[in-house]
């Protein structure tokens, strides 16, 4: 195989462009938090963060792939563990190597924040919301005996999932000593709620191919699972428009959230008539337009 055939294999296998919105995730909680593009050893302590962000999520990627490697060879088998593209053993060193960066590029963040003005001890939040994030998806993808398992619990896997998600943005504004930032934590709670209702849509549009897993939509059948996404939007609305409403976003800027506010309510529709892989990707592209929204009111502000 060419190199370049070889790289592309580690690319699809780490989810490298997924994994990409890692990084994005950190630098928007730092920018949120400061209102600008960090500088100086604050933007050092934010790429060592987002570097450390999207080792950790190809990694956890890979591992995915390998602990569900048996699965893969029936469902998906050109994917590269089951295609004998790449072997086992060259996963599980591509696995220690990228959690390893992680591991390297957090140290390295934590030690330029000792040098810093904050000192350790205004860092250290950044750690717990790393430690977090890593004590959520391990219980969710481990099945030993003092895991969770979340993932075989069905809402409670989805919920630890999307925690984790919003847990990059608030990771950025931790690194930069604002671990309490209001405009973060907004951002946080918008994000969790589109991730759930999104995650919920997905295991309904999954449902035939889950024949025998408990996800939430085959617990409580399809049609509750669209009314129980549908509040989860609801209340996505009110985390949109509510941050406008008590001050933390100048309320001249509210305008700035109609679009994605327009394509949520869309959604109800795409529900309706079943049309679930519709309905997340409005979701998806909704909760795109909210984020570019709330960053760009935070800039201005």
């Amino acid at each position: 195989m060419s190199n370049s055939g070889a790289m592309s294999s580690w690319w699809v296998l780490f989810r490298a462009g997924n994994s990409t919105t890692g990084v994005l995730g950190v630098f928007l909680g730092s920018m949120l938090a400061l209102g600008g593009l960090p500088e100086g050893q604050l933007a050092l302590i934010t790429t060592l963060q987002a570097i450390s962000v999207w080792s950790f999520m190809c990694s956890w990627n890979a591992l995915n792939d390998y602990l569900d490697l048996e699965i893969d060879r029936v469902n998906r088998p050109n994917r590269p563990l089951p295609s004998g593209v790449i072997s086992e053993a060259s996963a599980k060193r591509g696995i220690a190597v990228m959690m390893a960066a992680s591991l390297l590029s957090i140290t390295g963040a934590l030690s330029i924040a000792g040098n810093m003005e904050g000192g350790i001890e205004g860092w250290y939040p950044a750690l717990a919301i790393w430690s977090g994030a890593l004590f959520l998806l391990a219980n969710y993808e481990s099945t030993g005996s003092y895991s969770l398992r979340l993932k075989e619990r069905g809402l409670p896997g989805n919920i630890a999932i999307s925690l984790s998600v919003g847990m990059v943005v608030l990771f950025g504004a931790a690194g930069v000593f604002e671990p309490f930032n209001e405009r973060a934590w907004a951002m946080f709670t918008m994000g969790v709620l589109y991730n759930l209702a999104r995650e919920i849509v997905k295991d309904i549009e999954d449902m035939e191919g889950d024949e025998g897993r408990n996800t939430y939509a085959m617990r409580v059948g399809p049609e509750n699972a669209r009314t129980a996404a549908w509040i989860l939007l609801l209340l996505t609305l009110v985390s949109l428009l509510l941050p406008f409403g008590i001050g933390v976003f100048p309320e001249p800027h509210l305008l700035g959230v109609i679009p994605a506010v327009v394509l949520l309510l869309m959604v109800k529709g795409k529900l309706m008539t079943s049309e679930d892989h519709a309905a997340q990707q409005l979701i998806k592209k909704s909760m795109y337009l909210a984020l570019a929204a709330f960053l760009g009111s935070s800039v201005l502000a």
